[in-house]
């Protein structure tokens, strides 16, 4: 009884882990990272990253990230013209509820 439930309790960690396996880290940390349209336009969108306070070089990259994928998703290429990006200086970032966001657009 005792190894079945030690096998039980290893296969359940494991399974945890699988499920971070599929997510990417950015330094050190996951994040929440959302992508969306700005008034209706494909091209132009923002990228809101909750809990940047973690790493704020972290919530950064993982905006580039998610862009990145968005205007490869839909042009397929990896160029952003940022109107407020990861690279701004940190007096330039907006911190709402926790959370940064970014905007920029995918040339076509």
């Amino acid at each position: 009884m005792k190894f079945a439930l030690t096998i039980l309790t290893v296969g359940t960690l494991l399974a945890g882990c699988a499920n971070d396996s599929k997510r990417t880290a950015f330094d050190g940390h996951f994040f929440r990272a959302k992508v969306s349209k700005v008034d209706g336009q494909r091209d132009v969108f923002q990228v809101r990253v909750k809990d940047a306070a973690q790493s704020i070089d972290g919530a950064r990259a993982a905006a580039r990230y998610e862009a990145t994928k968005y205007c490869v998703g839909l042009y397929g290429n990896s160029d952003i013209i940022w109107t407020l990006g990861p690279d701004a200086p940190a007096s330039a970032l907006r911190m709402d509820g926790g959370a940064l966001t970014f905007q920029g657009r995918c040339p076509q």
